[in-house]
């Protein structure tokens, strides 16, 4: 058997492969509530035999959507909306999972077919958030948080978190990337507070440390629970791979189980060295510098590069987003190739490939 299609087991939960969908924003929410557009969306993916499907980042506050057109899961009703899709996919052989997200200074932005710019109050948006108050680029600038306002923070992402647990979904991850709040407060580009949550390295991972505390008591023990993290602002004087592997660290004896390993997205003036697989060698230095899994993510493509990034432990999965878009029985295609035998439903046998 392949690398990318033997199981991985975290906590009590065996994902079947290691061909996994990334959250993949689609902004065809309504109220924060998931469409019908997200159950075929998402079905289709568990359907082509991807391992894990994730939603897209869903706000645990309603200023944290980037858009108004994002999804939520600050109140039930969003919560039992998600329980249909969670039940599809674990019915055709996936696990479900949810990102929990709060996009703070990047919030009440255009779907990025509208533009990218800030929503005024009069088009449905909002005032933001940040750690400072540092605009992104050409973005609105935020409202620096009291510090007595981020517990209420962080106990929205526990309740999220309870939410999700009851909609079905078996694995949670915590965005801490792509220049959103947890993001935001990790940066010394975006947090210049003085306060317990900001200064050096340790002051500044504070607030995703305490989410990740209050999430991991508020969930059972079996739910497993990733943490997604820019790796690199890609920017001097920013974020370096050596300072998030030292967060990854920290996070090791706090119960989360794997880091899904991406990078920049804090700054507009980031100088990204773009090419196939540029990030898997983030994946591979937080993996061995905290010990905890990872996930690799960014232009991977083909099954030869996927199996390659696994064979040769760069990271422990992949996760997919623009080749599922395309192609979303893309794992049932690399299976194939790789010479590995992918359960097929029998509405779609007649279409199974052969081999010789």
């Amino acid at each position: 058997m392949s690398h990318l299609f033997r199981p991985l087991t975290l906590r009590e939960r065996t994902i079947p492969n290691r061909a996994w969908v990334s959250p993949m924003c689609q902004y065809s929410s309504v109220d924060g509530r998931p469409t019908d557009w997200h159950l075929v969306h998402l079905g289709s993916l568990a359907r082509g035999g991807a391992g894990l499907v994730f939603t897209e980042a869903t706000a645990v506050v309603p200023e944290g959507r980037i858009s108004p057109q994002d999804a939520g899961i600050w109140n039930e009703a969003q919560a039992e909306d998600y329980a249909r899709i969670t039940a599809f996919i674990r019915s055709q052989g996936a696990v479900p999972g949810i990102q929990l997200a709060h996009a703070g200074r990047k919030a009440s932005t255009y779907a990025p077919w509208r533009g990218r710019n800030s929503v005024p109050a009069a088009d449905g948006g909002w005032a933001t958030v940040g750690p400072s108050a540092v605009a992104f680029g050409d973005y609105a600038a935020p409202r620096a948080l009291d510090a007595d306002e981020i517990p209420a923070l962080v106990r929205a992402w526990a309740d999220a978190a309870v939410r999700a647990v009851a909609a079905g979904f078996e694995v949670l991850e915590i965005h801490g990337a792509h220049g959103y709040l947890v993001h935001e407060f990790l940066s010394p580009l975006s947090n210049l507070r003085t306060d317990g949550y900001g200064g050096d390295l340790a002051g500044r991972a504070r607030l995703l440390l305490e989410i990740v505390d209050a999430v991991r008591a508020a969930v059972p023990e079996h739910i497993v629970l990733f943490v997604r993290l820019s790796a690199s602002d890609w920017v001097p004087g920013g974020l370096a791979v050596e300072d998030v592997a030292r967060v990854a660290a920290m996070l090791a004896p706090r119960g989360v189980d794997l880091i899904d390993v991406s990078s920049g997205g804090n700054s507009p003036v980031q100088d990204i060295a773009i090419g196939p697989g540029y990030q898997v060698p983030f994946a591979r230095a937080i993996r061995e510098a905290s010990g905890l899994p990872t996930a690799a993510v960014g232009l991977i493509t083909e099954p030869e590069q996927a199996e390659k990034i696994l064979a040769e432990s760069s990271a422990d999965a992949v996760l997919l987003a623009r080749a599922l878009l395309r192609e979303p029985s893309w794992p049932r295609r690399a299976a194939f190739e790789l010479g590995d035998d992918l359960a097929w439903a029998p509405q779609d046998e007649r279409g199974k490939p052969t081999r010789g």
